[in-house]
C-alpha cells in the first residue's frame, strides 16, 4: 500500500471522542442557559448571552418611553470589546502554537466567578439603572461573550452553545430528513452534534430560573462546576 494514500492525523489535533465532546457541548449550553436566563430574571431583562433579544427589548423600551435601557445600550460595546479580545488571544496562541480552548474556558471561569460574586454583594437588585445593576449585569455579558466567541472558533467542534435558534431549525430539519429517509447519515451526524447542546441548554435555562429565585446569585456557583468540568475534560485530552 502506498503510505501517500493515507495521510496522517496531525499529533497536535486529536479528534476528540464522541462522547466527551457530547457531554461538553451540553454542559456548555447549560452554562448559558443558566447565565441568560439568572440575568434576565435577576437584572430587569437582560439577556447576557444573546444580544439579539437585547435589541428587542431596546426597542420596546423606547418605543413605550421606559427609562430602564442603560444596561441594555452597555451590553453591546462590552460584548463587542470582549469578542474582540478572546479572538486576539486566539489569534496570538495559533502564533505560539498553542491550543486556546482551556485559556480561554479558564478565563471564562474567572469572569463568571467574578459575576456570582458582584451578583450576592450587589443583591437584592431594586432597579435596573442603579450602577451595581449595570455593573453585575456587564460581568454576566462579559463572561457569556467569551463562551460566544468561542464557540465559532476554538470550541466550534462542538456546536453553537449559546443561542439555540439555529440549532432548533437544524435539529427539526434533520428529524424530517430522517422521518423521510433523505442524507440519512448526514442528518445522524448533525444530530448528534446539536441535540446535546439543545437538551443542555434547556435544562440550564430552566434551572437558572428556578435558581436565581431559591437561592438568588448563590446559584451561579452550579454553572461555574459545570464550566469546571468542561475544563478538565479539555486539559485530560491527548496530545
Amino acid at each position: 500500500m502506498n503510505a501517500s494514500a493515507a495521510p496522517l492525523e496531525s499529533p497536535r489535533r486529536p479528534v476528540a471522542e464522541p462522547a466527551a465532546d457530547a457531554r461538553a457541548s451540553a454542559l456548555l449550553a447549560f452554562v448559558a442557559g443558566f447565565v441568560d436566563t439568572a440575568g434576565f430574571v435577576a437584572l430587569f431583562g437582560l439577556f447576557t448571552a444573546h444580544m439579539t433579544g437585547n435589541l428587542v427589548l431596546i426597542g420596546d423600551s423606547l418605543a413605550t418611553h421606559r427609562a430602564d435601557i442603560a444596561g441594555k445600550l452597555l451590553a453591546f460595546p462590552v460584548f463587542l470589546a470582549v469578542v474582540g479580545a478572546t479572538r486576539l488571544y486566539e489569534h496570538r496562541a495559533a502564533r505560539r502554537g498553542r491550543d486556546p480552548a482551556v485559556p480561554i474556558l479558564v478565563a471564562e471561569m474567572v469572569v463568571l466567578a467574578a459575576f456570582l460574586a458582584a451578583g450576592v454583594y450587589f443583591a437584592p437588585f431594586v432597579a435596573a439603572g442603579a450602577p451595581g445593576t449595570i455593573l453585575v449585569g456587564m460581568l454576566g455579558v462579559a463572561a457569556m461573550s467569551i463562551q460566544n466567541a468561542a464557540s465559532r472558533s476554538a470550541l466550534a467542534g462542538h456546536g453553537p452553545t449559546t443561542v439555540m435558534t439555529g440549532n432548533v431549525t437544524q435539529v427539526t430539519m434533520d428529524l424530517v430528513d430522517l422521518a423521510r429517509g433523505v442524507e440519512a447519515a448526514q442528518a445522524q451526524a448533525r444530530l448528534r452534534k446539536m441535540a446535546p447542546p439543545l437538551l443542555g441548554f434547556a435544562i440550564g435555562a430552566i434551572a437558572g430560573g428556578f435558581g436565581v429565585v431559591g437561592f438568588g446569585f448563590a446559584c451561579l456557583a452550579c454553572p461555574l462546576a459545570a464550566l469546571g468540568l468542561v475544563v478538565l475534560w479539555r486539559r485530560r485530552r491527548p496530545g
